[in-house]
Protein backbone atom coordinates (compact mmCIF):
# COMPACT_ATOMS: atom_id res chain seq x y z
CA UNK A 1 0.00 0.00 0.00
CA UNK A 2 1.82 3.18 -1.24
CA UNK A 3 -0.84 5.68 0.80
CA UNK A 4 1.47 7.17 4.00
CA UNK A 5 -0.57 8.72 6.43
CA UNK A 6 1.49 8.61 9.66
CA UNK A 7 3.70 11.40 9.87
CA UNK A 8 2.16 14.79 10.24
CA UNK A 9 2.62 17.80 8.56
CA UNK A 10 0.18 19.80 9.37
CA UNK A 11 -2.98 20.22 10.58
CA UNK A 12 -5.85 21.22 7.25
CA UNK A 13 -3.20 22.65 4.83
CA UNK A 14 -0.86 21.35 2.09
CA UNK A 15 2.12 23.99 0.97
CA UNK A 16 0.71 26.51 3.19
CA UNK A 17 -2.51 26.64 1.19
CA UNK A 18 -5.67 25.79 3.38
CA UNK A 19 -7.19 22.70 1.89
CA UNK A 20 -10.67 23.88 0.46
CA UNK A 21 -12.98 22.31 -2.08
CA UNK A 22 -14.76 24.46 -4.61
CA UNK A 23 -17.91 24.63 -3.56
CA UNK A 24 -18.66 24.21 -7.48
CA UNK A 25 -17.53 27.13 -8.40
CA UNK A 26 -15.11 27.33 -11.66
CA UNK A 27 -11.60 28.40 -11.20
CA UNK A 28 -10.28 31.00 -12.72
CA UNK A 29 -7.29 30.13 -15.01
CA UNK A 30 -4.49 31.54 -12.16
CA UNK A 31 -6.22 28.98 -9.46
CA UNK A 32 -5.81 26.03 -11.71
CA UNK A 33 -2.21 26.77 -11.94
CA UNK A 34 -1.61 25.04 -8.74
CA UNK A 35 -2.72 22.10 -10.25
CA UNK A 36 -0.44 19.60 -11.86
CA UNK A 37 -3.20 18.00 -13.75
CA UNK A 38 -6.76 18.59 -14.28
CA UNK A 39 -8.99 15.70 -15.68
CA UNK A 40 -12.54 15.68 -17.15
CA UNK A 41 -14.75 12.94 -15.24
CA UNK A 42 -18.03 12.03 -16.00
CA UNK A 43 -19.23 14.26 -12.52
CA UNK A 44 -16.95 17.21 -13.77
CA UNK A 45 -13.05 17.18 -13.24
CA UNK A 46 -10.29 16.22 -11.03
CA UNK A 47 -7.57 18.20 -10.36
CA UNK A 48 -4.05 16.44 -8.98
CA UNK A 49 -0.87 18.03 -7.27
CA UNK A 50 1.90 16.71 -6.79
CA UNK A 51 4.83 18.09 -4.79
CA UNK A 52 8.92 16.59 -4.98
CA UNK A 53 8.65 14.45 -7.71
CA UNK A 54 12.14 12.75 -8.56
CA UNK A 55 13.12 12.86 -4.96
CA UNK A 56 12.27 9.96 -2.17
CA UNK A 57 9.68 12.86 -0.84
CA UNK A 58 7.57 12.51 -4.01
CA UNK A 59 4.10 12.49 -3.29
CA UNK A 60 0.24 13.58 -4.35
CA UNK A 61 -0.16 17.09 -2.30
CA UNK A 62 -3.78 16.97 -3.12
CA UNK A 63 -6.81 15.59 -5.28
CA UNK A 64 -9.31 18.60 -6.03
CA UNK A 65 -13.22 17.62 -7.26
CA UNK A 66 -14.06 20.77 -10.06
CA UNK A 67 -17.21 21.29 -11.70
CA UNK A 68 -18.16 20.61 -15.68
CA UNK A 69 -16.45 23.60 -17.32
CA UNK A 70 -12.92 23.15 -15.37
CA UNK A 71 -10.31 23.67 -18.54
CA UNK A 72 -8.49 21.00 -18.56
CA UNK A 73 -4.35 20.93 -17.96
CA UNK A 74 -2.31 18.15 -19.09
CA UNK A 75 -0.08 16.18 -16.42
CA UNK A 76 3.01 18.24 -15.83
CA UNK A 77 5.25 14.98 -14.56
CA UNK A 78 5.38 11.68 -14.09
CA UNK A 79 3.58 11.56 -10.51
CA UNK A 80 0.50 13.83 -11.88
CA UNK A 81 0.42 11.45 -15.21
CA UNK A 82 0.13 8.29 -13.26
CA UNK A 83 -2.56 9.29 -10.52
CA UNK A 84 -4.72 10.62 -13.44
CA UNK A 85 -3.86 6.79 -15.11
CA UNK A 86 -5.49 5.20 -11.97
CA UNK A 87 -8.54 7.91 -11.80
CA UNK A 88 -9.14 6.41 -15.20
CA UNK A 89 -9.26 3.17 -14.03
CA UNK A 90 -11.37 3.56 -11.27
CA UNK A 91 -13.94 5.15 -13.65
CA UNK A 92 -13.55 2.18 -15.83
CA UNK A 93 -13.68 -0.55 -13.21
CA UNK A 94 -14.88 0.92 -9.70
CA UNK A 95 -13.51 -2.16 -7.88
CA UNK A 96 -10.03 -0.10 -9.17
CA UNK A 97 -8.09 0.76 -5.52
CA UNK A 98 -6.17 4.25 -6.33
CA UNK A 99 -2.38 3.67 -5.03
CA UNK A 100 -0.75 6.74 -4.83
CA UNK A 101 2.17 8.14 -2.25
CA UNK A 102 0.03 11.09 -0.41
CA UNK A 103 1.39 13.46 1.39
CA UNK A 104 1.07 12.85 4.97
CA UNK A 105 -1.09 16.01 6.38
CA UNK A 106 -3.88 16.00 9.15
CA UNK A 107 -4.26 15.31 12.66
CA UNK A 108 -3.63 11.81 14.07
CA UNK A 109 -7.21 11.88 14.46
CA UNK A 110 -7.81 12.88 10.98
CA UNK A 111 -5.42 9.98 9.55
CA UNK A 112 -6.86 7.05 12.27
CA UNK A 113 -10.46 8.43 10.24
CA UNK A 114 -9.08 8.43 6.48
CA UNK A 115 -7.43 5.04 7.68
CA UNK A 116 -10.65 3.17 8.76
CA UNK A 117 -12.43 4.34 5.42
CA UNK A 118 -9.23 3.33 2.76
CA UNK A 119 -10.64 -0.33 4.52
CA UNK A 120 -14.17 0.21 3.48
CA UNK A 121 -14.43 -2.26 0.22
CA UNK A 122 -15.99 -1.09 -3.33
CA UNK A 123 -19.84 -0.99 -3.18
CA UNK A 124 -19.78 -0.79 0.51
CA UNK A 125 -20.90 1.79 3.05
CA UNK A 126 -20.50 2.43 6.90
CA UNK A 127 -22.08 5.28 8.61
CA UNK A 128 -20.22 8.00 10.89
CA UNK A 129 -21.35 6.44 13.84
CA UNK A 130 -20.21 3.11 12.25
CA UNK A 131 -16.56 4.16 11.87
CA UNK A 132 -17.11 6.79 14.74
CA UNK A 133 -17.77 3.24 16.99
CA UNK A 134 -14.31 1.60 15.54
CA UNK A 135 -12.12 4.28 16.74
CA UNK A 136 -14.30 5.60 19.86
CA UNK A 137 -15.15 8.43 18.77
CA UNK A 138 -18.51 10.22 17.84
CA UNK A 139 -19.86 10.61 14.38
CA UNK A 140 -19.55 14.65 13.83
CA UNK A 141 -15.49 14.34 14.25
CA UNK A 142 -15.64 11.46 12.01
CA UNK A 143 -17.69 13.78 9.54
CA UNK A 144 -15.49 16.60 10.32
CA UNK A 145 -12.25 14.37 9.43
CA UNK A 146 -14.33 12.99 6.05
CA UNK A 147 -14.91 16.71 5.24
CA UNK A 148 -11.10 17.31 5.79
CA UNK A 149 -9.86 14.72 3.67
CA UNK A 150 -7.52 15.30 0.60
CA UNK A 151 -7.33 12.52 -1.39
CA UNK A 152 -10.83 11.53 -2.60
CA UNK A 153 -11.27 8.66 -4.22
CA UNK A 154 -7.91 7.38 -2.72
CA UNK A 155 -9.17 7.79 0.58
CA UNK A 156 -12.88 6.63 -0.64
CA UNK A 157 -14.76 9.31 2.11
CA UNK A 158 -17.87 9.15 -0.16
CA UNK A 159 -18.50 5.05 1.54
CA UNK A 160 -19.27 6.93 4.53
CA UNK A 161 -22.72 7.68 4.70
CA UNK A 162 -26.00 9.20 7.47
CA UNK A 163 -27.30 6.10 9.70
CA UNK A 164 -30.47 7.65 7.61
CA UNK A 165 -29.36 9.10 4.47
CA UNK A 166 -26.17 9.90 2.34
CA UNK A 167 -25.32 12.19 4.74
CA UNK A 168 -22.80 15.19 3.87
CA UNK A 169 -19.24 15.82 1.75
CA UNK A 170 -16.12 17.42 1.08
CA UNK A 171 -17.53 19.97 3.72
CA UNK A 172 -19.77 20.44 0.84
CA UNK A 173 -23.81 20.80 1.63
CA UNK A 174 -24.07 23.10 -1.99
CA UNK A 175 -25.50 20.11 -3.99
CA UNK A 176 -22.32 20.15 -5.99
CA UNK A 177 -20.33 17.68 -4.12
CA UNK A 178 -23.23 15.52 -3.33
CA UNK A 179 -24.40 15.01 -6.81
CA UNK A 180 -20.41 13.42 -7.20
CA UNK A 181 -20.96 11.39 -3.78
CA UNK A 182 -24.11 10.09 -5.92
CA UNK A 183 -22.40 9.26 -8.86
CA UNK A 184 -19.55 7.82 -7.40
CA UNK A 185 -21.98 5.16 -5.09
CA UNK A 186 -24.32 4.54 -8.12
CA UNK A 187 -20.60 4.15 -10.07
CA UNK A 188 -20.13 1.21 -7.21
CA UNK A 189 -23.53 -0.26 -7.44
CA UNK A 190 -24.54 1.87 -4.43
CA UNK A 191 -28.11 4.40 -4.66
CA UNK A 192 -29.34 6.63 -2.54
CA UNK A 193 -32.82 8.40 -3.33
CA UNK A 194 -33.79 11.96 -1.84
Amino acid sequence: MRRALTAGAGVGTVGGMEHRATQGRLLSPAELTRFDAVMRTPFGAVGVRTEAVGTEDECVAEIVYLPHGAREISPKDRLAREACEQVDRYLADPAFRLELPLRPVGTRYQRRVWEKIAEIPCGRVRSYGEVAKDLRSGPRAVGQACGANFFPLAIPCHRVVASGGIGGFARGDDGFHITIKRWLLAHEGIAFQG
